[in-house]
């Protein structure tokens, strides 16, 4: 068995495709993993997955109005969840509506919308990519937005880093020393929305979110350096995007799902196992 799991990664490294493949799940697994730590440290999981699933009427909406292509995807997926990431924030921060409610009536109504174009436009054969990902089909302009995307997103992150820390953790004494927070925010959002566009062709719109909080939050289980969890989650993520894609050529399982998959149960892993080893001790 072993031999045949030698053999079977051989072939897939030798297929340029599976390489283009795993240069993509290096660089967004990486940038994803980093950007974990921002979202960990600010407990907005769930506000996450919400804007991921929010590209779906964006792209449906571009196709609509430009055609089906990899620049009316792409443009459709960022206008959504600036849309939806950016506008529940605002109308938060203007109305008596809190930024969850606002997301869940934006996504609803926006998600809604879009499941009318695809079927209107007949293109539900695709549904199952966005949704899902589709990693051995990345080109490599694909692959270059990848790059400038998760190199953009890194270093947003890493420059504003003590920042982004006293903003989380001391908002008022942040705001004292003038660190423009409402305006940093807007940044750091639009930067996770970037970073979920880019993730889209690997893990899709459906399970972006695991792949965007699972490393900094498996690193969070045996760290409480929260600085640590930046690069710590950004190897993570690089490792166990690459290892999942590895596994889904072997199993033949889908890439995204594997990747997912194989993150998640790391982190329950990580989890379970020292919870066991402390109990044993006492």
């Amino acid at each position: 068995m072993r031999y045949s799991m030698i053999s079977a990664l051989q072939d897939c490294l030798a297929m340029p495709i599976s390489q283009r493949a795993l240069l993509a799940c290096l660089m967004i697994g990486f940038a994803n993993g980093y950007i974990s730590a921002f979202i960990v440290l600010r407990r907005s999981a769930l506000r996450v997955g919400t804007i991921s699933h929010g590209l779906l009427p964006g792209i449906a909406l571009a196709v609509m109005l430009f055609g089906l292509s990899q620049w009316s995807v792409l443009v459709g997926a960022v206008a959504a969840g600036l849309f939806v990431g950016l506008g529940s924030l605002l109308l938060s921060q203007r109305s008596r509506v809190d930024q969850d409610t606002a997301l869940g009536i934006l996504y609803t109504a926006g998600f809604a919308g879009g499941l009318i174009i695809i079927s209107r436009l007949g293109i539900r054969q695709k549904l199952d990519e966005w949704l899902f990902g589709g990693l051995m089909g990345m080109s490599d302009a694909d692959l270059w937005i990848a790059f400038a995307i998760s190199t953009l997103a890194v270093l947003v992150l890493t420059a504003y880093q003590r920042s982004i820390l006293l903003m989380l953790f001391e908002p008022n004494i942040a705001a004292s020393v003038g660190i423009p927070v409402k305006s940093l925010t807007y940044t750091l959002f639009s930067v996770v929305i970037l970073t979920l566009v880019s993730s889209l062709q690997a893990v899709g719109c459906i399970l972006s979110i695991g792949l965007l909080v699972a490393p900094a939050a498996t690193i969070a289980l045996f760290s409480k350096d929260a600085s640590k969890l930046f690069l710590g989650g950004g190897i993570l993520g690089a490792v166990g995007a690459c290892s999942g894609f590895i596994l889904s050529y072997y199993l033949d399982w889908p890439a995204g799902s594997a990747i997912v998959f194989l993150l998640g149960t790391v982190f329950l892993i990580g989890f379970i196992v020292p919870s066991n080893l402390f109990r044993s001790r006492n």
